[in-house]
Parts: structure tokens; sequence; C-alpha cells
């Protein structure tokens, strides 16, 4: 069969395909050319370059002294000291013993150059050994003496105010007693105090709380 020049025009007028052709997605393609530039800046997809700030040199002091000070750091700093003093106890010490020092420098004089430039005959004083455990010693102070104010500030603050409404507790009951009010709130300060809780007396109410030195 063949085709004509005449129903090749006819078929493009109608829009319909010629044989053995396909015809455009018009309906997506013409959304994209009416789009172009303005549908680019309605897209909600996230921008490619991302700007990070950076920290600067107080920036990263901060980061630095919150890596040293946490209580990770200070452990591993502790577990490299431990391993630091093995060769403390394998290689002889000049100041433990100089004769010592001096007779395995003499049956291994290869090993003797390594073992002076990584200062092993004198563990104890050498640059790594001291950088070691001066970092774990800043590492710990940062460690502890800011959570130590902490714990103080916690062991001198009063027991919370106890709540107006007894339902609002997880556990409660009641009593009824013929004594005084006064009575009642000394008998139950003597109690507590008798079972080692920190009692705070406020009003018509003695509230009580312990666990602060487990």
């Amino acid at each position: 069969m063949s085709t004509t020049d005449t129903d090749t025009a006819a078929g493009k007028e109608a829009g319909t395909p010629p044989e053995g052709g396909t015809a455009p997605d018009s309906g997506a393609a013409g959304e994209e050319r009416e789009l172009g530039a303005a549908g680019s800046q309605l897209s909600t997809a996230p921008a490619e370059e991302i700007n990070v700030p950076s920290l600067g040199p107080l920036g990263w002091a901060r980061w630095f002294w919150r890596q040293l000070t946490s209580m990770r750091v200070a452990l591993l700093l502790l577990l490299l000291l431990s391993l630091a003093t093995i060769p403390g106890s394998l290689v002889p010490q000049t100041s433990i013993d100089q004769l010592k020092v001096q007779d395995f420098q003499n049956r291994h004089p290869t090993l003797t150059p390594i073992y002076e430039k990584l200062q092993l005959f004198h563990v104890y004083s050498s640059v790594w050994f001291s950088a070691v455990y001066l970092l774990l010693f800043i590492s710990l102070i940062g460690c502890i003496v800011p959570r130590t104010w902490q714990f103080i500030g916690q062991l001198r603050g009063r027991p919370p105010a106890a709540p107006r409404r007894l339902t609002r507790l997880p556990a409660y009951t009641t009593w009824r007693s013929e004594a005084e009010p006064e009575q009642v709130l000394l008998a139950a300060q003597k109690i507590m105090k008798r079972r080692r809780f920190r009692v705070h007396a406020s009003g018509d109410a003695v509230a009580a709380e312990k666990g602060y030195l487990r």
C-alpha cells in the first residue's frame, strides 16, 4: 500500500501521525513551554547548593571543649593512658635503673636509636605520655566540676511543694484523726526524717524526698 503526498499533508493538518511514526505528548510539552522559567521558580525541589555557615575560631574552640569534657572522651583518654604505661613496664627506664638501660642498649644496638626517638627509655616523662595525662586531667576537671556544682544545687534545693489536691498524685490515701493539725504535721516530719527523707514543711503540708545520695 502506497502513501501519497496529499494523505501526508492531510494527516499533518488533522494532527494524526503518519504510519510508522509516533505522535509527541502535546499535553506535557505544551505545559513545559507555557511555564518556562516561571515553572522552575515555582519548583518545590530543594536547592542543590547548601551554604554551611563557618564556625570560626570561637565556635571551633567551643566544639573542641565540649568534646574534650565529655565522659566518652575522658574514658578514651583513660584507656590510652593505661596503654601508654605498657612500654614503661616492658622497657627499662632511665629514671629507675640506669644500668639496665645501658645493658639493654648494648644488647640491642639496632633498636636503641628507635627507642630513643620514641622516648621509650623515659616513658613517664616523655612528651606523648605527658600530653595524654594532661588532656585526661583537663577532661576530668571539665566533666566533674560543672556536674558537682549542679549536684550541690540539687542537694540544697527544697523538695517540691505538696499538691493542693491529693488526686494529682499517682498514689495517695487518707486518714481521719482527732489530733490537732500541728501535731499531725510534727508527727509526719518525725516519721519522714527517721526514714532519711529530706523534709520541708510549708503551710499545712509536709513535703519530703530522698535519693540524691545514691
